[in-house]
């Protein structure tokens, strides 16, 4: 079940940047609708009018023999013997593992038409999500604050949160990621804008190399009047800034 409301946010000036929008610097808004669920089902569900509904597949395949036979000779390379104790049946986990980090979720995009022509910014913020990076195979893990301006469609709700688990669900990098969610919604949703930022801990960073532990990296893409309009753009890193200091 959803539930909605609003809320009032203060906030200083902004200067256009996705870092300063994290120190939560902005001009006073307006409540947003925000959407809550205490359970995302993993079913599709149809369009109000049977329109509007979008699939997005996985097509990548795992072969979790092989992997975890891959799994077992990197353990036996780094001097373990998986033959016998603990580690027996930890090639067979970790291939498991590994295969959910890097399989994406199927889904179904579903929009609804924007019958009272609602025409100001629908944010969804902190929507935890993890993936693995590409360079050393360790987790990255963050949140995602996704907002778009509604323009003939408006979009379930739910799906926001789908469409950032489906790209992280691979080996990446947080740019492309950020990108591709982006991108993702402007193509499907074909709003006025779209705003994404992720801001996310990499464990290549806290627990090898540079070791700097507490370290985020935020990114963001910006679309349409959220990249061309001021005061678009103002509004959506205000409203998502106050979020990540308050």
């Amino acid at each position: 079940m959803r539930r909605f409301w609003t809320e009032h946010l203060t906030g200083g000036m902004v200067d256009g940047t996705a870092i300063d929008a994290m120190g939560g610097k902005g001009p006073r808004q307006l409540g947003r609708l925000i959407e809550i669920e205490s359970h995302l089902d993993l079913e599709p569900a149809p369009s109000e009018d049977g329109e509007g509904a979008q699939g997005l597949e996985s097509s990548r395949s795992v072969d979790l023999d092989a992997a975890q036979q891959a799994v077992r000779d990197l353990l036996v390379a780094c001097g373990y013997d998986v033959s016998e104790g603990d580690l027996t049946e930890t090639p067979r986990r970790v291939a498991s593992a590994f295969a959910e980090f890097v399989t994406p979720v199927p889904f179904t995009m579903t929009t609804f038409p924007n019958r009272e022509g609602y025409d100001e910014m629908v944010l969804v913020r902190s929507m935890p999500f993890h993936s693995l990076c590409e360079h050393h195979l360790l987790p990255f893990v963050g949140v995602a604050h996704v907002g778009y301006l509604p323009a003939d469609r408006l979009v379930g709700l739910s799906k926001l949160a789908r469409a950032v688990d489906h790209f992280a669900r691979g080996l990446q990098v947080q740019e492309r990621l950020t990108s591709q969610i982006a991108n993702y919604l402007q193509e499907r949703l074909r709003p006025k804008g779209v705003g994404v930022i992720l801001e996310a801990d990499h464990m290549c960073m806290s627990l090898r190399g540079v070791h700097k532990r507490g370290a985020k990296t935020v990114t963001s893409t910006l679309l349409g009047a959220m990249r061309n309009d001021a005061r678009a753009r103002q509004e959506f890193l205000a409203l998502v800034g106050a979020q990540a200091t308050g």
